[in-house]
């Protein structure tokens, strides 16, 4: 019994069987309407779910079954509406005869109240509702983007909408921090709850936290929204006005730097036009430097350099200024006849800035206005336009006029050519002087221009040459015509006329040819006295005689004896030798020319200098190619009456002490000083010696060169190549003279072996001393080897009529006193031949040598002699003999090295023969 359904249910158990089961009919009676039916039902409405609740935007649907048969069931919306199948927010489905479905999708708060299900048949119907509930979540946000973005200086507002109900309490948050209101002025939370930064910065990006409180149920939510400052591009630049030169390839750099957030682009405009990468701009990666190529005066002007970002875009002008070199644009050459027309030259220049144009010819400079007194030259100019006018041109005005064009960019310059046609010139000196029977030329020498000139030569009104005379001859040239005469009587000499003609006119010129005379007499000055010697000044004749003086002849005796000497010289100081000392002497002077020897000047008395030490030689000094080795040359000077033994060397580097004394002979002329230190400043003292004492020292003061880098040797195989083959090559000669020279000592008794370490063979007998050779002999004494070397010439006695004085050129014969350090020989016996002198060069290798020793010197001019090396015998001197004619010696040695350099020695000991 179901009292709630008014149902009675009756159950009639018919049978049960033995296990217990049993089965039953069921007979349903409802009571519809008060009528009973059999196996029948009414119809009853269920809504599945009973009811419902809804958060705003989202779906449900509700299912409405029917118990019974339905022919139609319904829904009803809270208004009592019946719902249409075909609405898109709610729709209504017949599932099948029993069921219905409603669907609310996306609910809205509208969508809330309570739907109706109603079943329907025939006479029959039934009905079942529902109460849709609509609410809304807890905390919602609505609205909260991330990242926001905002422009520096800006009032940023920072949007973050949340809903709830009821509404919800708003707290924002920086950097996990609450932010304080009260605190910075520039935070506000406006009334929708959106955050406010007034004048935001770029120090205020970060992320900011819009955090929802529902107080009355405890419930938070949070949104982190990251915000960013954006920067609006700022320009800087560098130079705002950049300098170009045209027409020389060169490019022009323009750059701007940007700064700004985000990161800008850099653009670049002309003339409103943006600028293109291509062949006549060129860009940086970032499009901050831009490169005009090649640039041209049409570049020149304003460009604009545009950055621009998410916060808008920044503009900076730059201006190129584009200067040219000047350049000639018209310049022409002109044409006039002499003093008939004006002419003028126009010269037109372009460039930037506006150039200046001046003229030049020559030598001579033109600048604005008036050039000449009179006026002749005038230069005028305006802009880049200038004019140079010659009123009256002369022929001497012809020629290349420069026209130049400056500014602060370069120069220009380009030459016209001004050509002046005028009558010949004729020029040439018009007196000549000559005698009977010396041929002269009389010059007639022709400027003109056309230069196509006949020249002739008159003479009493007869062309010459003629038949009437052999004794005058033409020669002509290109601009010049020579009359030679050779005077064979007084009626040659006279005035003679040449006449030039051109198509512009005529010009004649007269010549007079006049005998010459031979010169006055010269006058003599001062003579200045030393004690061998004399220099004689003069002055030169008054009266040359019309023709050059060739020589003069100086005459001079002794005082009241002698006859007179006599030398000629063609120079205007005279110097007299070979004069006795502290003796009284008178010189007397003529004068030569062509035409002959003039007079005899008045004799002048004059008196030499006692004996007595020589004069300094006068130094010159010659850096070598090495750069820390001098040559120093040497000037002999007056000798003091006495002929000069020997040269004393002494040098020095600055501010220390001297190095070791270097004696040298009487005949050398110079002195190399090598291995010397490098960038340092040198003293270098010579002193000429004679028997009377020494001179005061010729000084010489020089800087060597600084040390120069280590020069690099050849590289590549080929250098290698080449220098291994020339090593080859020489050890091969070198064997191969050795076997040649063994064979000659072992066969012949003769060769280098023989000569260093054995004794003549019989083919030497022959060549003994007295034939002018050297003799080798074999010594057993193994004292060093000693080089032989000669001087130039073997030096006679200064004076072959006065005693002889020892020294290093002169024969051995006893001095007066004798030197500790240098013993001198006896005389020979008499009848003994006069040996010539030769210097003996040592080149002891086994003993160091104390001072620095040179190269005995040679003069020019004359054959390099010849040297060998012999064995030194025990005595401390070495021995040569020759007869008067020249050392002859064999092939000289090489030079020694500049570590042990030679020594010079003198003869000093009694020959063994």
């Amino acid at each position: 019994h179901e009292p709630w359904l008014g149902i009675d249910f009756y159950v009639v158990i018919e049978t049960i069987d033995l296990e217990g089961y049993f089965s039953f009919h069921l007979w349903i009676t409802c009571l519809c309407d008060g009528n009973f039916l059999l196996f029948s039902v009414c119809l009853e409405v269920q809504i599945i779910p009973t009811q419902g609740e809804i958060s705003v935007g989202e779906s449900k649907f509700f299912l409405c079954d029917v118990v019974g048969v339905a022919k139609e069931i319904d829904w009803y919306s809270p208004s009592g509406e019946k719902i249409e199948l075909n609405k898109p927010e709610i729709t209504v489905i017949r599932n099948d005869e029993s069921s219905s479905t409603l669907t609310l999708y996306k609910a809205g708060v509208d969508s809330a109240g309570t739907y109706k299900c109603l079943a329907t048949n025939k006479d029959q119907s039934a009905e079942a509702t529902v109460n849709v509930k609509i609410y809304r979540k807890l905390i919602t946000f609505k609205n909260a983007p991330s990242p926001q973005e905002f422009t520096e200086g800006d009032d940023a507002n920072i949007v973050c909408d949340v809903i709830s109900s009821p509404p919800p309490t708003i707290i924002w948050k920086h950097k996990g921090a609450k932010i304080q209101m009260e605190k910075d002025v520039r935070f506000k939370i406006l009334p929708n709850n959106h955050l406010q930064i007034r004048g935001i910065k770029k120090t205020d990006e970060g992320s900011y936290t819009c955090e929802g409180l529902l107080m009355i149920r405890g419930e938070i939510d949070f949104r982190i929204i990251r915000v960013i400052v954006n920067v609006l591009p700022t320009i800087r630049v560098w130079q705002a006005e950049v300098n170009a030169t045209a027409g020389v390839g060169q490019s022009a750099m323009l750059t701007c730097a940007a700064d700004g957030f985000p990161e800008p682009m850099v653009t670049w405009a002309r003339a409103g036009a943006v600028l293109e990468s291509g062949g006549k701009y060129s860009f940086s990666e970032d499009g901050s430097e831009m490169a005009i190529m090649d640039v041209a005066k049409l570049d020149e002007g304003e460009y604009t350099c545009i950055a621009k970002n998410k916060a808008g875009e920044s503009e900076q002008e730059l201006s190129l200024r584009v200067f040219v070199k000047p350049k000639i644009t018209f310049l022409l050459n002109q044409s006039t006849s002499e003093m008939e027309q004006q002419v003028t030259l126009t010269c037109e220049a372009s460039g930037d800035p506006t150039p200046t144009i001046s003229w030049s010819f020559g030598l001579r400079t033109f600048t604005e206005g008036e050039q000449s007194l009179d006026g002749n030259v005038v230069v005028r100019s305006d802009a880049r336009v200038s004019s140079l006018t010659l009123k009256y041109a002369r022929f001497t005005d012809a020629g290349h006029y420069l026209c130049s064009a400056r500014n602060a960019i370069g120069v220009d310059s380009q030459a016209a050519y001004l050509e002046v046609s005028y009558a010949p010139k004729i020029q040439g000196s018009v007196t000549v002087y000559t005698w009977e029977g010396n041929p002269a030329n009389i010059s007639c020498e022709v400027q003109a221009h056309p230069s196509d000139v006949s020249i002739q030569w008159l003479r009493d009104g007869f062309q010459l040459p003629n038949a009437n005379v052999t004794n005058i001859r033409v020669f002509q040239s290109t601009a010049a015509s020579y009359l030679e005469v050779t005077p064979e009587s007084e009626n040659d000499f006279g005035s003679y006329n040449c006449t030039a003609s051109n198509e512009i006119g005529t010009e004649s010129k007269e010549f007079l040819l006049i005998q010459a005379d031979v010169p006055s007499a010269p006058a003599l000055g001062l003579v200045e006295a030393f004690s061998s010697s004399a220099r004689v000044e003069f002055q030169e004749p008054d009266a040359t005689g019309g023709v050059p003086i060739l020589r003069y002849r100086a005459e001079w005796k002794s005082v009241g004896r002698g006859s007179w000497a006599q030398r000629l010289y063609e120079v205007q100081g005279v110097t007299i030798t070979g004069l006795k000392p502290d003796t009284n002497y008178e010189v007397k002077m003529s004068a030569i020319n062509g035409k002959g020897e003039g007079e005899t000047s008045p004799a002048v008395v004059f008196k030499t200098e006692p004996v007595r030490e020589p004069n300094p030689p006068k130094l010159e000094g010659t850096l070598q190619t090495k750069g820390n080795s001098l040559k120093v040359n040497w000037i002999k000077q007056d000798d003091g009456g006495s002929p000069i033994t020997h040269y004393l060397v002494h040098y020095k580097p600055v501010s220390t002490d001297w190095k070791p004394e270097i004696r040298l002979p009487s005949g050398s002329e110079y002195v190399v000083l090598s291995a010397l230190e490098w960038d340092t400043e040198y003293d270098v003292f010579v002193v000429a010696e004679n028997q009377q004492g020494k001179s005061k020292p010729g000084v010489l003061t020089f800087r060597t060169s600084p040390e120069p880098a280590a020069i690099p040797d050849m590289d590549g195989e080929s250098a290698l190549s080449t220098g291994i083959i020339a090593g080859i090559l020489i050890v091969a000669f070198v064997l191969l003279l050795l076997a040649v020279d063994v064979t000659c000592y072992f066969t012949n008794k003769c060769g280098l072996i023989m000569c260093l370490c054995g004794k003549p063979g019989s083919g030497a007998k022959g060549h003994n001393l007295e034939e002018g050779t050297a003799a080798f002999m074999k010594d057993e004494s193994k004292e060093p080897i000693v080089e032989v070397r000669t001087e130039d010439e073997c030096t006679a006695n200064h004076n072959a009529g006065g005693p002889m004085e020892p020294n290093e050129t002169t024969p051995l014969t006893e001095p007066d006193s004798p030197d500790p350090d240098t013993r001198t020989a006896p005389l020979l016996p008499p009848g003994s031949p006069v040996p010539t002198v030769c210097v003996l060069v040592t080149s002891v290798s086994s003993v160091p040598v104390s001072p620095p020793t040179l190269t005995p010197p040679t003069p020019p001019m004359t054959p390099p002699r010849t040297a060998h090396v012999v064995r030194a015998p025990p005595s401390p001197v070495a021995y040569l003999r020759s007869p008067l004619t020249p050392c002859l010696l064999p092939p000289q040695t090489p030079p020694p090295s500049p570590t042990q350099p030679p020594s010079f020695l003198r003869l000093t000991s009694q020959p063994p023969w």
